[in-house]
């Protein structure tokens, strides 16, 4: 019995982490694509003004539709496995983020064929495209971007795993939304000002941008961080939900409570 039990907790994280991993990963190389949410869904474009003149829509990296799924991963690898299973997942995703960015950085830089460069050197409408020219525009990611990604990852992901435990350790069991909700908030507010910091400004030479700028985007980014993270609040009942059914309610529970005490 206790050797299944271990199986399924083994599983279970390796089916956690693969999904925090694989978010991780898809919102770092997806996030060159700026959207606006106005216009996906046909409406009025907020023209916010925040700190300066400069009109501000809700515009937003396109790694921003799924990140929130990675701190729901997060609160969830908290809750069964503890800081330290957070931390394991954290680490490993940023050596992964690393290496995918050292390939991408390789694949930009090797020769194109002329095979590939021929047939491919019209668009749709006939007009000429430079194939190798829009590989690289989209996977060369600048190494400031790269540098406050990762920075602004890892100190979220440490803040989140602290303020889930410190509000867990007040309110006791009770109350999943308040911790996995209120670290999430904190730590991505965190996230969207660190990243913006680093690479717009700390970084940016003689391009940085100004502190009003950052504080009018870095709020615009959280607005969306906010709106979304409570949206999807109740996912986190309907994964516990599953996850008890699929451990069984008593193994579930050992695991939460080693989870607080013994940080397995």
């Amino acid at each position: 019995m206790k050797h299944v039990t271990e199986n399924k907790k083994t599983s279970l994280f390796i089916v956690l982490a693969g999904i925090f991993i694989t978010n991780a990963l898809l919102a770092e190389l997806i996030g060159v694509k700026i959207f606006s949410i106005e216009k996906t869904f046909n409406i009025e474009p907020a023209q916010l003004s925040l700190f300066t003149d400069f009109k501000l829509d809700f515009n937003l990296t396109a790694g921003a539709i799924i990140w929130p799924i990675v701190f729901i991963s997060t609160d969830i690898i908290n809750e069964y496995f503890g800081k330290k299973g957070v931390q394991k997942v954290t680490y490993i995703t940023i050596g992964l983020i690393a290496y995918s960015f050292f390939v991408l950085y390789l694949s930009t830089h090797i020769s194109p064929s002329d095979y590939w460069l021929n047939i491919n050197d019209s668009d749709a409408s006939g007009a000429p495209f430079n194939i190798d020219y829009a590989y690289s525009r989209i996977f060369s990611q600048g190494q400031s971007i790269i540098i406050a990604s990762l920075t602004a990852f890892l100190i979220g992901q440490l803040l989140d795993v602290y303020i889930f435990h410190a509000i867990r350790k007040a309110t006791g069991e009770k109350w999943l939304w308040l911790r996995a909700t209120g670290s999430t908030l904190v730590s991505q507010l965190v996230d969207s000002f660190v990243v913006l910091f680093i690479a717009f400004y700390l970084l940016a030479g003689d391009h940085k941008w100004s502190i009003e700028q950052l504080l009018s985007i870095g709020i615009i980014n959280y607005i969306y961080k906010f709106s979304v993270a409570l949206i999807l609040t109740p996912l986190l009942y309907v994964a516990h939900h599953f996850i008890d059914s699929y451990l069984g309610k008593e193994a579930a529970e050992t695991m939460i409570e080693e989870a607080n005490t013994k940080e397995y």
